[in-house]
C-alpha cells in the first residue's frame, strides 16, 4: 500500500476512535444510536433545580427510552411526512438559524442603506431648515368679524417686529404654539413633507434671517422668521436611531431574505438548502443547539402520536370507558355517600312539584335541558337550578335536606322556595357519576398498553458503563 495513504487511513481510524470515546452511545432504541451527550442534554434540561420530581440517571432511563419509542412509533407512521408537520417545523428550525445567516456587517449595511436613501430623499428636496415663527390660530369656520380681529391681530404683531421687537420675545407672549412659544417660537430642523404645505411655501423660499409677511394657513395666521439651512445629519449622529429602527420594525428578516436571495443566485441553490446547511455548522459548534431542534422535531411526533393513541382515544371511546369502568368499578367508591340530582329555587311555590314531574322519568344527563325548555325558556326565570353529584359541604341545601347537617341555607332574592330532588348514592351507579377520573384513568392504562406494546415492537439496549458515567466525564 502506498505509505502516504496508510498513514491518512491510520489517522482517520484514529480520530473517529477519538470522537467515538469521547461521546460514546449509550443507548439504541429500534437501531438508532442514542449518544451520551444526547441522554444528557435531556436529563440536565429535565432535572434543573426547581424541578419538583428530579429523577436520578436512572430513574430517568425508562422516561427517555420510553420517549425514544414513542417517536418510533411516529415515524412509522409516517407523521412525519404530514406537510403541517413539516411546515411547523421548519418554521421553529428556521427561527433558531435564521438570525445567524447576518452579521454586524450586514446590518450595518443596510442602516447605511437607509441612511442614503433618506439623505438623498431630504438633500433633494431642498435640505433641512430652522426657523422660529408665531402662530396666531383660527378656525377654518370662523365668522367673517373672527377673521378680521384674526387679521388685525396678526398685522399688529408683524408691524411690531418690523419696527425691531424681538422675535424671541413676541413668540413667547402671543403666540399660540404652546410647545414652539416656551423656546421663543424655535422649531427643530424640519424637511418638506413633515409641515403645512403653506408653512414650507415660505420656509424653502426665505433667505437665512429673512422674516416672511403674514400668512394664513389652515392652522391660522403665521409669521416666520428663517434661522438657517443645512443638509442631513452625518450618519454617526443618525445611526443608533437607525439600528433601533432596524429592530423596531423587523427589518432584520428583510435583511435575511435579501441576504439568502443572493447567496442562493451565487450559489446555484435555494434558500432552503443554505439554511439547512447553517443548521449543520452551528449545531457543529454547539451540540445543544442540535438538541434544542430535534427536541423540538420530535416533540411535534411525540404529541401528534400521543394524541392519536391515547389522549384523544380515551376522551371518544365510550365502549372502552365503559369497560374500564365496569371492570374496575370497585376503584371509583367512595368513602362518604353523595348525592345525584338538583338543588333549586322557585319563585311560585307551586314550582317546586312541577320541578320534580319534569324530570321524573328522564335520564339525568337530560334533565338540565328540560327545566331550561320548561320553566326558563322566556325572559322570566321561574327557577334557579344546581345540578351535580354532591358531597357533604358542597351545597347547603343539600347538606340540610340530604345529609342531616344543621345548617340554614340562605333562599336566593326573589325565590323563596328551595327544594332537591334526586337520590343519595353510595357507590358510584353509572359511568356518568365519575366519568372525569375514568377518563384520566383509562389514559393511563391506554399509555401502559401502547408502552408495552412498543418496547415488545422495537429493541432497546442500553450500555449500563457508558450509563454511569453520565455527567461525571471531564
Amino acid at each position: 500500500m502506498n505509505t502516504k495513504l496508510l498513514l491518512g487511513a491510520m489517522l482517520m481510524c484514529g480520530s473517529f476512535s477519538f470522537a467515538q470515546s469521547d461521546d460514546p452511545v449509550l443507548m439504541t432504541v429500534n437501531g438508532h444510536a442514542v449518544t451520551r451527550s444526547e441522554f444528557e442534554y435531556s436529563y440536565n434540561k429535565n432535572n434543573s433545580e426547581g424541578v419538583i420530581d428530579k429523577k436520578t440517571v436512572k430513574e430517568y432511563v425508562p422516561l427517555f427510552v420510553n420517549y425514544k419509542l414513542k417517536v418510533e412509533a411516529a415515524k412509522a407512521a409516517r407523521l412525519d411526512t404530514m406537510r403541517s408537520f413539516q411546515q411547523e417545523f421548519a418554521g421553529y428550525r428556521d427561527q433558531q438559524i435564521r438570525p445567524a445567516m447576518i452579521n454586524d456587517a450586514d446590518v450595518e449595511a443596510e442602516a447605511r442603506k437607509i441612511y442614503a436613501q433618506t439623505q438623498q430623499q431630504v438633500d433633494g428636496n431642498g435640505g433641512m431648515v430652522q426657523v422660529s415663527h408665531i402662530l396666531l390660530l383660527l378656525p377654518q369656520k370662523a365668522s367673517a368679524d373672527e377673521q378680521k380681529v384674526a387679521k388685525q391681530r396678526v398685522d399688529s404683531v408683524y408691524e411690531a417686529l418690523r419696527r425691531g421687537a424681538d422675535f424671541a420675545e413676541m413668540a413667547s407672549k402671543v403666540s399660540q404654539d404652546p410647545g414652539s412659544a416656551a423656546k421663543g417660537g424655535e422649531l427643530p430642523l424640519i424637511v418638506k413633507g413633515q409641515t403645512l404645505r403653506e408653512f414650507e411655501d415660505q420656509a424653502w423660499q426665505l433667505k437665512d434671517g429673512e422674516m416672511s409677511k403674514p400668512f394664513l394657513s389652515p392652522a391660522g395666521w403665521h409669521i416666520i422668521l428663517k434661522r438657517g439651512h443645512q443638509n442631513f445629519y452625518s450618519y454617526e449622529s443618525q445611526r443608533e436611531a437607525i439600528l433601533k429602527f432596524i429592530d423596531q420594525r423587523n427589518l432584520r428578516e428583510q435583511i435575511i431574505n435579501a441576504k439568502l436571495d443572493t447567496l442562493s443566485r451565487q450559489e446555484h441553490t435555494t434558500p432552503a438548502q443554505l439554511l439547512e446547511a447553517k443548521k449543520q455548522e452551528l449545531e457543529a459548534q454547539d451540540p445543544s443547539l442540535k438538541y434544542l431542534i430535534q427536541e423540538y422535531h420530535d416533540g411535534l411526533l411525540l404529541y401528534e402520536i400521543s394524541n392519536r393513541t391515547v389522549w384523544d382515544k380515551a376522551q371518544k371511546d365510550e365502549a372502552g370507558q365503559a369497560a374500564y369502568f365496569k371492570h374496575n368499578k370497585k376503584k371509583y367508591k367512595w368513602e362518604q355517600p353523595r348525592f345525584k340530582g338538583i338543588a333549586y329555587s322557585t319563585r311560585d311555590e307551586a314550582d317546586v312539584k312541577r320541578v320534580q314531574t319534569a324530570v321524573k322519568k328522564l335520564p339525568f344527563d337530560a334533565w338540565a335541558e328540560q327545566l331550561r325548555k320548561t320553566f326558563n325558556a322566556d325572559s322570566v326565570l321561574r327557577i334557579r337550578v344546581e345540578k351535580g353529584i354532591f358531597k357533604q359541604g358542597d351545597n347547603a341545601l343539600v347538606d340540610q335536606k340530604v345529609f342531616g347537617v344543621d345548617t340554614v341555607p340562605q333562599p336566593m332574592k326573589g325565590y323563596p322556595y328551595m327544594a332537591v330532588y334526586g337520590k343519595k348514592l353510595k357507590a358510584p351507579e353509572e359511568l356518568a357519576d365519575v366519568k372525569a377520573l375514568v377518563v384520566a384513568d383509562y389514559q393511563e392504562e391506554l399509555e401502559r398498553q401502547w408502552v408495552e406494546q412498543l418496547r415488545r415492537q422495537y429493541p432497546v439496549t442500553v450500555d449500563e458503563q457508558v450509563l454511569d458515567t453520565v455527567n461525571k466525564h471531564k
